[in-house]
C-alpha cells in the first residue's frame, strides 16, 4: 500500500513538473519572440534610412501575424473599437446613412428610411467628395466614414457628385437606431413573418416586439427568416430560443482552451409560446449566432428548419481589452448545439496560407435531436427541406464581389423615375439582357481572377519588351474570356435577376421593401407558407414520421 501511495507521489510529481516545464517554455518563447521584435523595431526606427510611422508598420504587423489563424480573429485600434460599439449596441449619432469604399470613392450604399439623410435627399450612390473642410481623396480610407459621425444636433457639410452634377448638402447629426427587425407582417390570416438581420443588443427585444403585434392581429403559425443573417451577440440569439422553449432547457455549450471559458447556456426564462408552429428559414449566409438559433431549435424538434445548408461557423470569439483602447478579438472556443454537433465547415487548424480545407462530408458524425431524427456535424445546419438553388459559377462569384450590381442600380435608378410597387414588382428577362450590355460597355470594375492574371501577364510581357508580336492575340483572348465569362452568367441568371431585383427595389422603397418583395416571390417564403397550412407534413418532419 506504502508503495503504491508513493508511486501515485512521484507519479504526480512528474505530472506537474512536466507541466511546469511546458508552461515556463510556452513562456520563454513568447518573452523570446517579444524581445526579437522590440529590438528589431528599435533598430528600425534608429537607423532606417526613411522616416518610418510606427503605428502603421505595427499595425501592418499585428494584422500579418493574425491573417495566419482564422478569419474571425481581429485587432482594432482605438477607431476599430467604436465601430465594434456601434455594431453591437445598435444605435449611434450620425446622419442615417451607410458608406463604403468602391475604387478608392466614398459611396452611400444605404439610406436609412425616416433619418436625417433620406429627408435632405441623399441617395444610394452618390459619392462624397467633402466633409466639411476635409477633401476625402486626401484621407485615410479607414477612417473617413467616422467623420459622418458626431454629436447629436451638430451639422454637417457634404459635397456630393451625384452622376454629372455636384451637390451640396447641410446633414443634421440625430440619433440612429439600427433594428435588427427590418420587417415583418401577417402573410396569410394565421401565418406570421418576421425577418431580422443581425444579433445587436437590440435583437431579442426587436424579435419579441415583432412577435406580440403579430399575435395581436390574429397569428397563430410563424416565419422566422434569418437568411443572410450573419450573426453577432451570442446571449440575443439565446434569448430568441427562449421565447419558443422551456426554461432551464440547453441552447449551445462552448468548450474552449481555457476551462473558466467552457461553458453551457440554457435558457432564463419562461417562453413566451410553446406551442405555434414555426419554420425559420436559412441560406449559406445565415451564420453564427443565426445558426445557434437554427440549430438548437432543429435539435430540440421545434421549428422546421427550410431553405439551404448555413454557411458553418462554429467557433466563438471574445473581445479582450489591450492597452491604449485597443481591442483584439479572438477565437476561444468551439460551440455544439444541444445533440452536441459543432458544425464549423472551414478547418483552420489544417489551413496551408490562403487554402483552407472544409471537414469532409464522409468525416461527418451523425446526433439525435430530442425526437430521434438524425442531423450531422460540420458544414453548417442542413435544413429539413431543402430549397434547391443553381450553383454559383465563378463568374457569378466575381460579379457579386465587383461593383457592378450597384452600378447597374444607379444607373437604372435614374433612368426609371418610378417603379412598380414593392409587391408587384418583377425584374424581366428583358432588363437582364440590359444588365449585360452594361456589363459589356464596361461600367464596372468585374473582372474574373483568369482575366486579371491574364491581363497582369500582359503587362508583365510590356516591361520585359516581349509584347509586340503577341498583341493581337492578346486582344482576342481577352474578347473570347470575356465572352466566356458571361456566358457563364446565364448559367446562374435567375440568381443574378434576384440580386438585381433587391438591390433596385431599395433605391426606391428602402430595405423594408426588399422583404415585401419577397413575401410574394420567394420560392424559400411561398415552400414555408405550405409546409405551416399543411399541419400533417410539419408533424411528420419533426416526430420522425411517427404520430
Amino acid at each position: 500500500m506504502k508503495k503504491l501511495k508513493r508511486a501515485v507521489v512521484i507519479g504526480s510529481l512528474v505530472l506537474m513538473s512536466t507541466l511546469l516545464f511546458a508552461f515556463k517554455s510556452d513562456f520563454f518563447e513568447v518573452a523570446k519572440q517579444m524581445e526579437i521584435y522590440t529590438t528589431l523595431f528599435k533598430e528600425l526606427n534608429l537607423y532606417y534610412i526613411d522616416e518610418i510611422n510606427p503605428a502603421e508598420l505595427t499595425e501592418k504587423a499585428i494584422n500579418e501575424m493574425l491573417e495566419g489563424l482564422d478569419p474571425y480573429t481581429r485587432y482594432y485600434d482605438e477607431q476599430g473599437v467604436e465601430e465594434v460599439k456601434i455594431n453591437s449596441s445598435g444605435e449611434y449619432s450620425g446622419i442615417g446613412a451607410e458608406s463604403s469604399h468602391y475604387d478608392d470613392k466614398l459611396v452611400i450604399t444605404e439610406v436609412y428610411e425616416g433619418y436625417s439623410a433620406e429627408e435632405v435627399g441623399i441617395k444610394v450612390g452618390d459619392q462624397i467628395m467633402k466633409i466639411d473642410d476635409i477633401f476625402v481623396a486626401d484621407y485615410d480610407s479607414n477612417q473617413i466614414s467616422t467623420l459622418l459621425q458626431g454629436i447629436p444636433d451638430s451639422m454637417v457639410k457634404l459635397i456630393i457628385k451625384r452622376q454629372k452634377e455636384t451637390l451640396n448638402f447641410t446633414v443634421k447629426r440625430e440619433k440612429i437606431i439600427v433594428d435588427p427587425v427590418p420587417h415583418f407582417q401577417m402573410v396569410s390570416p394565421e401565418i406570421g413573418y418576421i425577418a431580422f438581420n443581425k444579433f445587436n443588443n437590440k435583437a431579442s427585444a426587436s424579435v419579441k416586439s415583432a412577435f406580440v403585434d403579430l399575435k395581436g392581429n390574429g397569428m397563430k403559425k410563424l416565419i422566422l427568416d434569418l437568411r443572410g443573417n450573419p450573426g453577432g451577440l451570442l446571449n440575443e440569439a439565446i434569448n430568441i430560443t427562449n421565447f419558443f422553449v422551456p426554461k432551464n432547457e440547453v441552447v449551445v455549450s462552448t468548450k474552449a482552451k481555457l476551462k473558466k471559458w467552457s461553458e453551457v447556456y440554457r435558457t432564463k426564462y419562461e417562453p413566451i409560446d410553446l406551442d405555434i408552429p414555426i419554420v425559420v428559414l436559412i441560406d449559406g449566409r445565415s451564420a453564427s449566432a443565426a445558426e445557434i438559433v437554427a440549430g438548437s431549435l432543429q435539435d430540440l424538434d421545434r421549428a422546421v428548419i427550410l431553405g439551404e445548408r448555413s454557411f458553418g461557423k462554429g467557433l466563438v470569439q471574445r473581445y479582450r481589452n489591450l492597452t491604449y483602447g485597443t481591442k483584439l478579438k479572438l477565437t476561444i472556443s468551439k460551440y455544439y448545439t444541444p445533440s452536441g454537433r459543432n458544425i464549423q465547415e472551414l478547418d483552420y487548424t489544417h489551413r496551408d496560407g490562403e487554402d483552407v480545407p472544409k471537414f469532409a462530408e464522409e468525416n461527418r458524425n451523425s446526433f439525435k435531436t430530442k425526437n430521434g431524427r438524425t442531423v450531422y456535424d460540420g458544414g453548417g445546419i442542413s435544413p429539413d427541406i431543402e430549397i434547391e438553388k443553381t450553383a454559383l459559377t465563378a463568374s457569378t462569384k466575381a460579379l457579386l464581389r465587383s461593383d457592378a450590381i450597384f452600378n447597374f442600380a444607379s444607373d437604372y435608378f435614374y433612368k426609371n423615375p418610378t417603379i412598380a410597387s414593392p409587391e408587384t414588382y418583377v425584374f424581366e428577362d428583358a432588363q437582364f439582357d440590359q444588365f449585360i450590355s452594361f456589363l459589356q460597355e464596361g461600367n464596372s470594375n468585374f473582372k474574373t481572377k483568369s482575366e486579371s492574371k491574364f491581363e497582369a501577364a500582359f503587362e508583365l510581357s510590356e516591361k520585359e519588351n516581349l509584347s509586340e508580336g503577341i498583341q493581337s492575340s492578346y486582344k482576342a483572348l481577352s474578347k473570347q474570356l470575356e465572352d466566356e465569362k458571361i456566358a457563364e452568367l446565364n448559367k446562374n441568371r435567375e440568381n443574378i435577376k434576384e440580386v438585381l431585383s433587391d438591390e433596385i427595389i431599395n433605391r426606391y422603397y428602402f430595405e423594408k421593401g426588399e422583404y415585401q418583395n419577397h413575401i410574394e416571390y420567394s420560392p424559400f417564403i411561398k415552400e414555408a407558407i405550405s409546409v405551416l397550412e399543411n399541419e400533417d407534413q410539419y408533424r411528420r418532419i419533426l416526430t420522425n414520421g411517427k404520430n
